[in-house]
């Protein structure tokens, strides 16, 4: 505790004689900056590593020679601490982190994560995080790398994680800490991507970041441990499987569940709760995730939240559409607890009005999303009285949700033939694009919104229902369209439906929407 007040007094000591130096002149400052720049090169490198293992070893002799007498070995640590903070100016020059790295100072430094005296382990994320700086790094690639990988080596993961554990949001700089260890995770996910799933099979970071966003208060680091846990699962199957066997669906369900009733109270917690669903919405890609948002009544909560119409109504109808893609057991508890008409009133455009809702493209991606959880509910529940049940909403209100379907279509049809006719014109100016550029420009246009649409209309047919029938019918008569259009985008659908799926689900798939096309 004492070497710990040492430090602290050592930091406000440097905050008085840099407000006793505000004398100096605006032109002195950049100089002296300019010239520390100037003066960091190899050698410069050299002598401030020299220095700071010059006091390492100091520190190491006091603390076994004196180890129950803190006051004989204050004044090391706080050399160290002096030393470690003139270590940060290399931040100023990533290329000579190689020769950073061949000095052999990288387990020195990571080594101290684990010093006695918090305080120093402090200096260390703080040092971290200053020389892994998104910034920093910027054009530096090679440097990057060549640090990053030497930290790995060095167990910089394991290291950070088991610092972290000792850490307290009570004290300031310990939150800071916090903050900075996540940093530097990130900013090392940024240089080698596969850091993501590296710190995930080597430490306790997934269990920390769970016990994070389960409290209740809302501060920056609950907000940065959501950012966090996002970008680990956004991109592996590895860390969505992993944090599901960890009960992670079920706790991150309770952390969304808070605000089911309620907004958030600034930008910055509305910012987390987007990070939370986001983190949802990537634990519900792998099969066995689905099944446990079933069990944990993830789809009542998400019904429930629609239904409270508050911020996170479209985050909940995203989280929906995750869940019942490929997988009939969510489709069936869907409209088992009655959210067929919760999702028909957003579909038929009953949304909560607020000043991000009023956006054209927030209600655009949830038209998309609705349209995408319908498409679901049609391939997910393909007999019995819940299909009858899906089937008699399209019928309700003199078939008013039909209109609004080819209102859709009409749209999106517009959009793709427009994005063709530029496609078509960019060749013209030869400009060389394969047919498989422009089938996902295509896509970005709206055409994947298009077939499933397609397909919805392709069910309502394939249903027999005289009225329904009837109905699209003169919809794509009043359109000057026939039955060969839907049945065209099918057939699109059908030729490049899941390029990135199994083989046999592919054929499934297929299969099923060439059924639909036989109907036509």
């Amino acid at each position: 505790m004492e070497v710990s007040n040492a430090l602290k007094r050592k930091r406000y000591n440097d905050d008085n004689y840099m407000e006793a130096e505000v004398d100096l002149s605006l032109l002195e400052a950049v100089e002296k900056s300019q010239n520390t720049v100037e003066l960091l090169d190899l050698r410069t490198l050299k002598k401030l590593v020299l220095s700071f293992e010059r006091r390492l070893k100091e520190n190491i002799e006091a603390r076994l020679k004196y180890p129950d007498q803190p006051e004989r070995f204050a004044d090391s640590e706080v050399e160290l601490h002096e030393e470690l903070e003139k270590l940060k100016i290399l931040a100023g020059a990533p290329e000579l982190y190689p020769e950073l790295v061949n000095l052999n100072a990288i387990p020195s430094i990571l080594n101290l994560l684990s010093h006695d005296n918090t305080d120093i382990a402090i200096d260390v994320v703080h040092l971290l995080e200053d020389l892994t700086d998104e910034d920093v790094l910027e054009d530096n690639d090679e440097p990057a790398r060549i640090l990053v990988d030497s930290l790995i080596e060095n167990n910089v993961l394991e290291l950070l994680v088991q610092n972290l554990q000792r850490l307290s949001d009570k004290d300031p700089d310990e939150m800071s800490a916090i903050y900075n260890t996540l940093a530097s995770i990130e900013n090392m996910i940024e240089v080698k991507p596969t850091v993501a799933e590296l710190v995930c099979e080597r430490t306790k970071l997934l269990r920390w970041l769970l016990g994070k966003i389960k409290v209740r208060e809302f501060d920056s680091n609950k907000q940065y441990a959501s950012e966090i846990l996002a970008i680990l699962l956004q991109n592996s199957t590895a860390n969505q499987k992993r944090l599901g066997q960890m009960n992670g669906v079920d706790v991150v369900l309770q952390a969304v569940a808070m605000y089911k009733s309620k907004d958030p109270k600034t930008s910055d917690e509305e910012e987390m709760l987007e990070n939370l669903f986001d983190c949802l919405c990537c634990l519900l890609m792998p099969l066995e995730n689905k099944e446990r948002f079933v069990k944990a009544e993830g789809v009542e909560l998400m019904i429930i939240i629609m239904k409270q119409k508050k911020s996170a109504y479209a985050s909940a109808i995203r989280a929906l559409d995750f869940s019942m893609t490929k997988y009939p057991p969510a489709c069936e508890r869907f409209v088992d607890v009655l959210g067929l008409k919760t999702a028909f009133a957003a579909f038929m455009g009953k949304i909560p009005i607020s000043k991000k809702n009023k956006k054209e493209r927030y209600q655009e991606e949830l038209e998309e999303r609705l349209v995408s959880l319908i498409a679901s509910l049609f391939g997910g529940i393909l007999r019995g009285s819940r299909r009858e049940r899906l089937l008699s909403k399209f019928v309700e209100n003199e078939c008013e949700k039909i209109d609004r379907l080819m209102e859709l279509y009409i749209r999106y049809s517009d959009r793709v033939t427009a994005e063709t006719q530029r496609l078509e014109q960019l060749e013209l100016d030869d400009l060389e694009m394969d047919e498989e550029e422009k089938y996902n420009r295509k896509l970005e246009s709206g055409l994947y919104t298009l077939q499933l649409i397609a397909v919805i209309l392709g069910h309502l047919w394939c249903s027999e229902h005289p009225q329904m029938r009837a109905r699209i019918e003169l919809l794509l008569k009043q359109q000057k369209l026939t039955k060969n259009d839907i049945k065209n985008i099918l057939q699109e659908y059908h030729d490049n439906i899941g390029d990135l799926d199994g083989a046999e689900e592919k054929e499934q798939a297929q299969t099923r929407i060439q059924k639909i096309i036989s109907f036509f």
